[in-house]
């Protein structure tokens, strides 16, 4: 997230991060508080850039790569404009190499799955916007498939939920709060409830409803079915060897998103395949990109 003020100068970064995050929806009209990658594209090239030498300068490299080798991890369905803008932009930045690398691939090294034996390993790296299912073989990338439906997804089912059902309008800010205290794709406590506050469509007031673990599952089904059938595509493109192999090792989710409670559950009752949770999912991907730095001959087959 990056916070904009608007002047006759022209625009000035206020906020940068969570700073910024805690301004949405709460910001003066001259003031913009947005995100500059959305669904796992860049939206804003020049406020992404911002956003980049913010990370450099927490990272403790004071705004400069001091020309070392960097790796990012994108989706693979990032057009080739969005990668050379990527890759120009970090060696502005002082990057002596970039290499990129799908989040998939990096969350499933990351992961601990063995991509370079002959056998199948399938990831599904769920993340903010968008979520990357692929299935790796002899250290390569065998077939793969981006499904739009990410942290975000789900927040907006929320919001819609609430919007049809109680004629509420909530904020992503608070969609998002409401889904990470109750939210889950099947119901595993019926007794999670959190209050929500938004603004009455009819009477223009605030009000305040109750939204439940159930109704947050009930939310989520739509979403949660365009995931199951990314994944359902991914692996029909399979010869039989091989879906044979993922019948046999299962399927390995990772990202934050991936935390839903009982996603796994829900998504291997109904793909009728073992699905498990990475360990610590939510950085499986950086994992992985250190391992895939120390190991240039694996960045070289894996990488995009």
């Amino acid at each position: 997230m990056v916070a904009v003020e608007r002047g006759p100068a022209g625009q000035r970064v206020v906020a940068v991060g969570a700073d910024a995050r805690r301004m949405v929806g709460r910001t003066p009209e001259h003031i913009t508080a947005t995100s500059p990658l959305r669904d796992g594209m860049i939206t804003d090239y020049r406020l992404a850039d911002t956003l980049l030498r913010e990370a450099l300068g927490l990272a403790g490299l004071t705004g400069s790569l001091g020309r070392r080798r960097v790796l990012v991890c994108v989706p693979r369905s990032t057009s080739e404009s969005e990668r050379r803008a990527i890759v120009e932009g970090l060696r502005a930045a002082g990057a002596r190499t970039v290499q990129l690398v799908s989040r998939a691939v990096a969350a499933a090294v990351g992961a601990g799955l063995p991509v370079q034996d002959p056998g199948a390993s399938a990831i599904v790296e769920i993340g903010g916007g968008v979520t990357e299912v692929a299935v790796l073989s002899l250290g390569g990338v065998v077939e793969s498939e981006g499904v739009p439906v990410g942290g975000h997804t789900f927040d907006a089912a929320a919001a819609e939920w609430v919007r049809d059902r109680h004629r509420v309008l909530i904020g992503a800010r608070t969609a998002e709060e409401a889904k990470l205290a109750v939210g889950c794709a099947r119901v595993v406590d019926p007794n999670a409830r959190v209050r929500v506050t938004g603004r009455d469509i009819q009477m223009s007031v605030p009000r305040e409803i109750e939204w439940s673990a159930a109704d947050a599952a009930a939310a989520f089904q739509e979403p949660l079915g365009r995931l199951l059938e990314g994944m359902r595509l991914v692996f029909s493109r399979l010869g039989p060897e091989l879906a044979a192999d993922i019948v046999e090792r299962g399927v390995v989710l990772s990202g934050g998103a991936a935390q839903l409670p009982g996603l796994a559950d829900w998504l291997g009752e109904r793909s009728g395949l073992p699905v498990v949770l990475a360990d610590d999912p939510s950085r499986a991907g950086i994992r992985g990109s250190l391992l895939l730095l120390e190991d240039p001959h694996a960045l070289e087959r894996l990488g995009l």
